[in-house]
């Protein structure tokens, strides 16, 4: 008996239903039956079911005589399963890498619920991919298991039946069938969570939920919409044969009207000569439906009104949210004028030479080499006054509490940045930000470069999407220093930024935590997470990747790569700060997390704690490589996709060649490199000596030192010493022939 049963209805989908099948039989986890049904399809899905059934005995398949439907298409494939959980997927759908071993584990560890929830992402045709907003609801319900009424907000979630599977002992207890029509997953969804006794939730995105651009059934204009009556008709009658019930009728019915009247609202439902038909049958369920005093508020109201009058509501809502919108151009455009009279008074005050303006990371706190500097100001140039730009109130409330700071474009903001001698960021500040005669920019860099940057950015098209690379130059045109830690940085930033500043050899700031590092340093954070003493921690810090839209590929199986590591281990994973918002943490990091797999610190502000904590780094091409070097600590760099990284972003020379470790090439490679010790063995020493004789050059622990002292006191401080640089390793260097 398989696991699962994963049932599949097919009709038209002959351009999606490879990708479809793929998903499922390429599963990592692969005890599981396939039930494709082909619902009479009139194009060549048919054909694809069989070629892919002759080729995997775990494909099955039914042909239809005629069209049944979604629903009944479903049905048909039910007495066929076998598995223990049935799971609905949609033939346009696909389910991500490892869905179902996570499914399959969360099972497990919650006693085979009836039901379990797990979460989705809607990818649109025109690549982009967006993550379910309530997947917050799946991680606050817990690890236990629960019930709909014990748990009431799980109800908030797309009541659809493909981010679920369903006990089959359950179902079939139950008789839980589909019916005819549009909108045959309300009458089973909402019977199967009200009566499941047992619920579970998993925090990943398992499903990739596409959206067509055409060809989608709700997305058609037909009075099929109107079925959702009937359906929320079966919906009625199932509570009402189960007395246990009875205290869901009144959410059911807000429910059914929420739901009646977004399919009224949408412009792509209903026939316009319809709508008045579709409101009124609306209107006779909602009053028919109604409990004895219940009380209707919020948009349901309009269901207690005529349809003239909905009309009148909805135009007039309309209408103000476009009076809003005018309102708030309007209000930022005298907003807009008045920041800049501000600006323009506050510019005709002198220069504060004892005034110092931070920022870091788009002004997300005291953070990087900004926050190093600041830090050694305090205490060598106690007289001149730090103050931070921050984006928000919410970043303002994690800042330490003896942090002066202000809001980015408030008045106090005009206020400091017109009157302030020396600015210091990692980014560049806003192109609002006029430069005053006499005042001192300091760039500081994001650390060592090997990808492309600024003005080298320009041959690169899919690099530079979003970038406004002029732009960029026009605001890099306001620096008069810019830090760097080696040579190559210098040479790379004069290129890349073709401006009037002055390279400064002063190290990086943010590196004297770790040229400085004493053994107990990173105690702080393998407590915090409750990392074993004696554990080897491996950091796995990845970089986004420019030829996937949204900049997030899995290249490594953080499941497994976990578990090869062995016992006595412990891998802390870092994704990238610009794919850390975005679905990559729901593809399965967070619910390793949470099970103890391994530990997500993407999230950790300061990642020069998260290197002191480490033992070893694992990264592709990330410049976290040329920081962590000064540890002088292992370095294994997986390099799977070097070629396809080097085509799409470029980079100032060839890694694989003048690496910091040992490279791997394969998931194989790099398992074996821990696995037989080689990630640590002295030909990684060797390779990790020259690669900081290189790139650690100017890192000598007084970088933010050195930066106080030469440019904010001006007092003469000798460049650090340096070792001679070497040239280029056997690989050739990029940067010489771009």
């Amino acid at each position: 008996m398989p696991r699962f049963s994963v049932i599949v209805p097919c009709f038209k989908v002959q351009g999606f239903l490879r990708e479809c099948l793929d998903s499922v039989l390429e599963q990592s986890f692969r005890d599981l039956e396939l039930i494709a049904v082909d619902d009479c399809s009139p194009d060549g899905c048919g054909a694809i079911l069989d070629e892919y059934a002759a080729r995997d005995p775990r494909v099955k398949v039914l042909h239809l005589p005629e069209n049944v439907g979604l629903g009944r298409a479903r049905n048909a494939g039910l007495p066929r399963a076998t598995g223990d959980f049935l799971f609905f997927l949609d033939s346009d759908d696909t389910l991500t890498p490892g869905a179902l071993g996570a499914i399959a584990d969360r099972l497990a560890e919650s006693g085979d619920p009836d039901v379990l929830v797990f979460d989705y992402a809607r990818t649109y045709w025109w690549g982009g991919m967006r993550r379910n907003v309530l997947a917050h609801l799946l991680t606050e319900a817990g690890p236990g298991t629960f019930t709909a009424a014990e748990y009431p907000q799980i109800l908030d979630l797309l009541m659809v039946v493909w981010n679920k599977v369903y006990r089959r002992d359950f179902v079939e207890e139950n008789g839980f069938e589909f019916p005819p029509g549009y909108y045959e997953d309300t009458p089973w969804t909402f019977p199967v969570m009200l009566s499941a006794g047992r619920i579970a939730a998993l925090d990943r995105i398992c499903v990739n939920y596409r959206q067509r651009r055409q060809g989608n059934i709700l997305s058609t204009t037909s009075r099929k919409h109107f079925d959702i009556h009937d359906q929320y008709e079966r919906v009625f009658a199932f509570v009402g044969s189960r007395p246990a019930l009875a205290a869901w009728r009144p959410y059911l019915h807000r429910k059914m009207g929420e739901h009646c009247l977004d399919i009224l609202a949408k412009p792509d439902r209903l026939p316009p000569s319809d709508k008045a038909e579709f409101f009124r049958r609306t209107a006779r369920m909602f009053a028919g439906h109604r409990p004895p005093g219940a009380r209707v508020e919020g948009e349901v109201r309009l269901l207690t009104g005529s349809y003239a009058m909905y009309q009148v509501k909805r135009q007039s809502g309309r209408a103000g949210r476009e009076l809003g919108r005018r309102g708030l151009e309007v209000r930022k455009a005298v907003a807009g004028r008045a920041r800049r009279g501000l600006a323009g008074l506050h510019a005709r005050r002198p220069l504060d030479a004892n005034l110092a303006v931070y920022s870091a990371f788009s002004h997300k706190g005291v953070l990087g080499d900004p926050a190093a500097v600041y830090r050694a100001a305090r205490e060598l140039a106690p007289h001149i006054r730090g103050v931070w730009v921050v984006g928000d109130a919410e970043e303002a409330r994690r800042l330490p509490p003896d942090v002066e700071y202000v809001l980015v474009d408030s008045p106090r903001y005009l206020d400091v940045t017109a009157r302030a001698k020396f600015f210091v960021n990692n980014v560049n500040w806003p192109g609002t930000l006029v430069k005053r005669p006499g005042s001192v920019y300091i760039h500081t860099h994001q650390g060592t470069p090997l990808k492309y940057m600024g003005a080298d950015l320009l041959g690169k098209p899919g690099a530079r999407y979003g970038f406004d690379v002029p732009q960029m130059l026009r605001r890099a045109d306001r620096w008069d220093y810019s830090l760097v830690a080696n040579r190559h940085s210098e040479l790379v930033w004069e290129r890349a930024y073709p401006c009037h500043f002055t390279s400064v050899r002063t190290g990086s700031p943010r590196n004297d935590a770790l040229v400085n590092a004493t053994p107990g340093d990173g105690a702080g954070f393998r407590a915090r997470h409750g990392i074993p003493e004696g554990h080897t921690v491996v950091l796995y810090a990845p970089t986004r990747r420019d030829y996937h839209r949204g900049g997030h590929v899995d290249r490594v199986d953080l499941a497994r790569f976990a578990a090869d590591l062995g016992e006595g281990h412990t891998l802390v994973v870092r994704l990238h700060p610009t794919v850390a918002p975005g679905p990559a943490r729901g593809l399965g990091l967070a619910e390793l997390h949470r099970r103890g797999v391994l530990v997500d610190a993407t999230d950790e502000p300061h990642v020069e704690e998260l290197m002191l904590a480490s033992d070893a780094l694992v990264t592709d091409y990330s410049a976290l490589m040329f920081d962590y070097a000064n540890l002088d600590r292992p370095i294994v760099v997986h390099a799977d996709d070097w070629p396809a990284y080097v085509a799409s972003r470029g980079a100032y020379l060839d890694v694989t060649a003048e690496a910091p470790g040992h490279v791997s090439r394969s998931y194989r490679e790099l398992a074996w490199l821990f696995a037989s010790g080689a990630w640590r063995d002295e030909e990684s020493a060797r390779l990790r000596a020259d690669f900081r004789t290189r790139f650690c050059e100017f890192d000598d622990g007084r970088a933010a030192e050195r930066v106080v002292r030469t440019l904010l006191l001006g007092e003469p401080v000798p460049e650090p010493e340096s070792a001679v640089v070497p040239g280029p390793a056997a690989g050739h260097d990029l940067l010489a022939s771009t």
